[in-house]
């Protein structure tokens, strides 16, 4: 019995392989490395987990996380090269425990027609056009409201705050969602979620994980409930995305499931506001640590303000695709928040590169936190400076130095909503706002980035 273990152990942490695996270590049968994987670290610098193994295995290493053998790659050329080679050499994959989280059929676990079909779909609500047409005008108008109502307190939770704002802009448009009118407490559920999202995988009462789940389970029972309704109700008109899947349901011989349905509708009703109150709430706090940027920003929104017509008149296409140091602001914050630590992807097939051998049914975890500190790459890495990005081409997709919204066919389709709803947001705050910061605002990545003890802030209306 003991020599069973000890060769079944054996065998775990030396797997055959045909070629040569990265160095590193797979941890302990079952377990590997989860625990030290999850470990909190309060900077926002690259976990030490993946930089201690970096300086001691170099940019490409193996590692067991959650029960499965993954290479992480902090090389850039390798980092490319899974992103240009998915659906022939790689595809979409994440670990058991996180498709429990996000839904079996989610979109992240769909490949080929099936995937494309639904960004298609996806992109009627947050492409350009839709953008351009409609999402603006309304993310201006509640970025105005919530600040207004903000400062009227002596205090407001920044993080809280802005994901109350997003969601409610959001599921609005998704959903139809109205607080007001709901009797369910819709993001309450999401809240419950997202405590545990990236959390230590263990489903027991009183543990992150459970609450996470426990969360999901509650918000999908609101959506199926919505889909029975709608489905029932043949004469009901396109009012939001929802009904547009729906619709799509409906058709003689449909392409997606409802289990397809209601996923999505749960990855974009969490993806929409979570991802970008995090930057944005980072962002406000970086801009009270850096004045100097502050007041370049306020600049540049102050001129946009003097050259209307109509100085209480909404943001237009034209203005917002002005903000040339907005955006430089922005691609400076998302770089640093790296609210992504590791994109997964799976190896179809053995593959060779830079003389090792990710085998078949392997992860790769993609790790972007590690390109974006690097000061090979960026000079100072952990400096807030956005005139690292001056005269630099627009980026309209993932790059080998920059991946804060993905790569390749999966780069994210909701950034152009990010940016819009970060730029909306910031155009208000500076050019009708001062603020102060009240306390909170320390960083703990778990190895997702939160705020612990949240960030309060005071606004003061500029005369």
């Amino acid at each position: 019995m003991v020599m069973a273990f000890i060769m079944w152990a054996y065998r775990w942490s030396h797997p055959k392989v045909n070629g040569r695996l990265p160095p590193g270590s797979l941890g302990l049968p079952l377990l590997g490395e989860t625990l030290q994987f999850f470990t909190p670290n309060p900077t926002c610098d690259v976990s030490p987990f993946v930089k201690n193994r970096l300086d001691r295995y170099g940019n490409i290493f193996k590692t067991s996380i959650v029960g499965r053998s993954v290479v992480v790659s902090a090389d850039p050329e390798l980092n490319y090269y899974v992103f240009q080679q998915e659906g022939k050499l790689f595809e979409s994959w994440y670990p058991d425990t996180f498709t429990e989280i996000f839904g079996r059929d989610n979109v992240g676990s769909l490949h080929g027609f099936m995937y494309k079909y639904l960004k298609t779909l996806v992109l009627r609500l947050y492409g350009q056009e839709n953008l351009k047409a409609v999402l603006l005008a309304e993310t201006d108008l509640a970025c105005h409201a919530s600040l207004a109502s903000w400062a009227n307190r002596p205090s407001v939770e920044l993080k809280d705050a802005i994901s109350t704002m997003i969601f409610d802009i959001t599921a609005k448009k998704l959903i139809s969602y109205e607080p007001s009118k709901s009797s369910e407490n819709l993001r309450k559920n999401f809240v419950s979620f997202i405590r545990g999202l990236i959390s230590f995988p263990v489903d027991i009462p009183g543990t992150a994980y459970h609450e996470c789940m426990q969360g999901r389970k509650n918000a999908m029972k609101v959506l199926k409930k919505m889909m029975q309704e709608r489905m029932a109700d043949t004469g009901r008109q396109n009012e939001d995305f929802f009904d547009v899947l729906i619709e799509e349901l409906r058709r003689e011989k449909p392409v997606m499931t409802e289990a397809v349905a209601l996923d999505l509708m749960f990855v974009l009703l969490f993806a929409s506001f979570e991802t970008t109150a995090l930057a944005l709430t980072l962002g406000v706090k970086l801009l009270a640590e850096n004045p100097r940027v502050l007041q370049a920003l306020t600049e540049e929104h102050e001129a946009i303000v003097s050259n209307k017509k109509d100085r209480d008149a909404g943001l237009t296409w034209t203005e917002y695709k002005s903000m040339t140091f907005t955006s430089q602001v922005i691609l400076e914050i998302v770089r640093l928040a790296n609210i992504v630590p590791g994109i997964f992807r799976k190896a179809l097939q053995d593959i060779e590169f830079k003389g090792y051998t990710i085998p078949a049914g392997w992860g790769v975890m993609v790790c972007p936190p590690a390109v974006h500190l690097n000061p090979e790459i960026y000079e100072d890495p952990l400096a807030f400076n956005p005139w690292r990005w001056q005269d630099k081409a627009e980026i309209t997709g993932g790059t080998k130095h920059f991946m804060a919204f993905g790569g390749g066919l999966r780069f994210c389709v909701g950034t152009d909503l990010s940016k819009v709803l970060m730029a909306t947001f910031i155009h208000c705050l500076v050019t009708k706002y001062s603020w102060r910061t009240i306390k909170g605002g320390n960083i703990v990545r778990t190895p997702g980035l939160s705020f612990p003890d949240g960030f309060h802030i005071q606004l003061f209306p500029k005369s």
